[in-house]
Parts: structure tokens; C-alpha cells; sequence
């Protein structure tokens, strides 16, 4: 199978489209976040990803304090918590998670008020939506393929987008390039896989990691994610920091590191991580920023590592678009 074939790739296609065409349905940037100026976050698998970047991006250029919901402790919760007036989004690309769904449900009973952020149009099958005070409907287009890869793209232009409308320190015109820069990567994604030697490294890895900073972090936690669901390879995200604190120590010379560098210059935690695996002799790919528009190019970077998870699929005889053991929608409590 190619992976061009593929219906992951077509929905990889249609991302500078979708993104074009997205709109917050007038969204009043106030219903969007509590009184008191902070938001709560909820979401699971890729769309835990999201809420993940969307901590560092409200946090850092909006100046509104980010909490994550856990569903666990909500729906077990021995005593009532107080979310009156509490903006609490909810992500889920179906809008049918289980666990997202109800804890959403018992956290408005407790007087929250819920935004579910979706990618799917029909209210009847929106469970979420449905017990929403604001739906955000990120396309039209429904995702097909277990991997969430036009959705998760989607749910972090969102988020870029929200940080506009409440006048953050990100520039529209950051925002509104990222279409045409997206489209350009695409169609350039041959070479820059050749340029960056992928393929060597990814078959002569054993394990692999991907180390991202701040916003990257997200990319870097979806990025294996991708890799676990489409070409099941054992793959593990971090931040710089968390790497450095432990999950290091286990990466070895059989394995490889992507570091994720939102910036043409890196870090001194960034360089820390590869003094580090230089130590222990681990295989490391720097993948550098696509575009200089940091922190909206972290998009740029998740199409080409999603990209790179796909060709892999294919050329190990996966199917990506079904991968065995796996399902679109997982039901969990």
C-alpha cells in the first residue's frame, strides 16, 4: 500500500482547506472562559494532546490560567466541587467518548458551563454537543481513519485562533499564513523526509522518543502517539524537562530521539537532551521549525511527523487506516 493511497493521507490533503474555512461561529471571546479569567480543559487520546497545547498557548500569550480536568476524579468524587460559572472545554473529535461525555454532563450539573469542541456535524450523533452551552464544530468533514490527524490540526488552529480572539500576544497574521504554509509543506514533503534522513533513522531504531518544549510538548506526546497507532512502534512524547528527569536513562543505542525545535537556534534544555543522548551514544534527529512563526509552526512540525508516521505504516505492510486492536471511537469510564 502507498501512502498516498490512503485515506489518512487524503485527510492530511484537506488540512490548509479546512483550517481556511474555519470559523469560531461568532464566538463572544467572554462565553469562552470563567468570569474569574481561567478555563478548564478536558479531552482524551489526541484531543488530550490539544488541551495540552492549549495550556501553554493561553497561559503564555493570553494571560489565562489553564486547569486539566482528570474524569476519573470528577465522576468518583465523594463530595460536590464547586464549577459555578466555570468554562470548562471539553475536546472529543466524534463528540461520543464515553468518559468525556459524562464527566462534561456531571460538571454542568455542578454549574459549569460546557464548550465541546468536536468534528462532528450531526447533532443527533454528538452526544457531547448536545449537552454543550457552545459547540465549536471544527469541519464539516468527517474523519474516518482511526489516527487523528485533520482533527488534531484542526483543535490547535483552534486553539490558536481562540488566543486571538482574546487578544493574546500571537499576531493574526501568524495565524492566517498558516493555510498556505501548511499546503506548502505537503507538497514538499518527499524532499524534506530525504533531506532529514527519517527513513534511516526509523529503521534503525528500537525504541523511539520525541522531545518537545513548550507548545512542541504536544506535538511531541501526539507525534508517538501517531507512531504507536499507525505503525506500532514503541514511541514515547515528552517535555524537555520530564526527559531529563528519568525516561532518559532508558533510551540506549539501538534507539533514536526526534528533538523538537520550535526555533532555528535551540534552547539550553534542548541542548541539555542531546548532550545527553550523545552520553549514551542514542541515534537523535533535531527536526527544525518549518516556518519562523513559533508557536503557531508547531502545526507545521505535527503534519510532518503525522506524515512520517504514515509513510513508515505503509512501508511496514500497516494499514494505517485500520490499524488491528484499534477503533475511531473509544469507549472508556
Amino acid at each position: 500500500m502507498k501512502y498516498t493511497e490512503t485515506l489518512t493521507y487524503k485527510d492530511i490533503l484537506e488540512i490548509p482547506s479546512l483550517l481556511k474555512n474555519f470559523g469560531m461561529q461568532k464566538a463572544d471571546g467572554d462565553l469562552l472562559k470563567s468570569k474569574d479569567g481561567e478555563v478548564f480543559l478536558l479531552g482524551r487520546g489526541s484531543s488530550g494532546n490539544a488541551t495540552i497545547f492549549a495550556k501553554y498557548i493561553w497561559e503564555m500569550y493570553c494571560g489565562v490560567i489553564v486547569n486539566f480536568i482528570h474524569p476519573h476524579s470528577i465522576l468518583n468524587a465523594r463530595k460536590k466541587l464547586n464549577f459555578k460559572g466555570k468554562a470548562v472545554w471539553s475536546f472529543s473529535q466524534s463528540g461520543k467518548s464515553l468518559d468525556i461525555t459524562m464527566c462534561s454532563k456531571k460538571l454542568k450539573t455542578w454549574g459549569a458551563k460546557i464548550i465541546a469542541v468536536t468534528n462532528e456535524k450531526n447533532i443527533k450523533e454528538n452526544a457531547l454537543a448536545r449537552i454543550s452551552d457552545f459547540h465549536i464544530l471544527l469541519s464539516g468533514s468527517k474523519e474516518i481513519p482511526v489516527a487523528a490527524t485533520k482533527s488534531f490540526a484542526l483543535q490547535m488552529y483552534c486553539v490558536l485562533k481562540t488566543a486571538a480572539l482574546w487578544k493574546g500576544a500571537i499576531s493574526k497574521r501568524e495565524i492566517e499564513i498558516l493555510p498556505r504554509q501548511c499546503e506548502k509543506l505537503i507538497s514538499s514533503f518527499e524532499t524534506l523526509y530525504k533531506k532529514n534522513r527519517i527513513d534511516d533513522i526509523l529503521k534503525k531504531s528500537s525504541m523511539l522518543g520525541f522531545v518537545g518544549r513548550g507548545p512542541f510538548n504536544s506535538v511531541a506526546e501526539d507525534s508517538a502517539l501517531k507512531f504507536r497507532e499507525m505503525s506500532f512502534r514503541h514511541a514515547f512524547g515528552y517535555s524537555a524537562a520530564e526527559f531529563l528527569h528519568g525516561p532518559v536513562g532508558s533510551y540506549g543505542e539501538k534507539d533514536a530521539v526526534f528533538v523538537l525545535s520550535g526555533q532555528k537556534v535551540l534552547t539550553e534544555d534542548l541542548e541539555k537532551v542531546i548532550a545527553k543522548l550523545k552520553e549514551r551514544k542514542t541515534s537523535f534527529k533535531v527536526i527544525y521549525p518549518f516556518s519562523q512563526n513559533y508557536p503557531a509552526n508547531a502545526l507545521l512540525t505535527d503534519i510532518f511527523l503525522k506524515l512520517c508516521a504514515l509513510k513508515h505504516a505503509c512501508e511496514r505492510g500497516i494499514n494505517p487506516d485500520s490499524p488491528k486492536g484499534l477503533s475511531k471511537v473509544t469507549k472508556t469510564i
